[in-house]
């Protein structure tokens, strides 16, 4: 029974986990790559309607590749669940090569007045998206392997097999 509650969690978790993971990746894209902090800092030429139609679109096209990163993701995020790795390491390394696969599937697009060609902002992108997905549902991998059992002490013979000595009660 314990089993089955914690594949159940498992099945609630990984999907909250890869959401998590692909926002933070998205958000990173979107203020880095796009430097929107300077956009966003009140410069008087940006108008208003002009900067909600280029975060809409930027938006849309984003997450398209942040999507494409994510299946790529999964087959990680799958070894993980199924050999019950909670390296935050191996987290984080996940979402950077898959953001740099997903990054090498899209080529930049010519026409665009700002190319998706930041490789920087890519595997940043990335590491973050693993970092987070770590922090909701990696930490915990691997349903079949619960978090915290006691497994079984060696024997308390040393190796010669005589027994440990006996401490005489204090009076």
């Amino acid at each position: 029974m314990d089993s089955l509650l914690r594949l159940l969690l498992r099945l609630v978790l990984v999907p909250l986990g890869g959401v998590v993971g692909m926002t933070a990746a998205l958000i990173v894209i979107m203020v880095g790559y796009w430097q929107l902090g300077d956009v966003l800092s009140g410069s008087p030429e940006v108008e208003f309607l002009a900067l909600m139609e280029a975060l809409s679109a930027a938006a849309f096209v984003m997450m398209a590749v942040v999507l494409v990163m994510g299946g790529i993701a999964l087959i990680g995020i799958l070894f993980a669940e199924a050999f019950a790795v909670r390296s935050w390491i191996f987290h984080t390394a996940n979402g950077a090569l898959s953001a740099w696969i997903a990054s090498q599937i899209f080529p930049p697009f010519p026409d665009t007045p700002v190319p998706f060609d930041g490789l920087l902002y890519i595997v940043g992108a990335g590491l973050a998206g693993g970092l987070a997905y770590w922090a909701v549902a990696g930490w915990s991998a691997g349903f079949w392997k619960p978090i915290g059992r006691a497994y079984p002490v060696a024997s308390p013979h040393d190796i010669s097999g005589a027994p440990p000595p006996r401490i005489p009660p204090q009076d």
